[in-house]
């Protein structure tokens, strides 16, 4: 992935990650492991889809913007309109 789309958070996690001594690491035992599967399962049955009609121009541009980003255009509009009503997302 090219490092220059990525903020310092994103950043300190893949340095983390790479440099993680996994001799350390601990593998959940078999009841918490069945948690995390359910809250997943959980998560993935909770969102909703929805459709919308846009502009084939705005959507190449879109698709354009999310490929440069590394994402799927689906999965940046999301992350778009996620910010947006966060207000993570302000006019420059």
């Amino acid at each position: 992935m090219d490092s220059k789309y990525l903020d310092n958070e994103e950043k300190d996690l893949i340095e983390a990650y790479e440099n993680a001594d996994s001799s350390k690491s601990f593998k959940p035992s078999e009841e918490e492991q069945k948690k995390f599967r359910t809250a997943a399962k959980e998560f993935v049955t909770s969102e909703k889809k929805m459709n919308i009609r846009i502009d084939p121009y705005e959507l190449e541009k879109i698709k354009e913007r999310a490929a440069r980003e590394g994402l799927r255009y689906q999965t940046f509009v999301k992350s778009v309109l996620h910010k947006y009503i966060t207000g993570q997302l302000v006019e420059k």
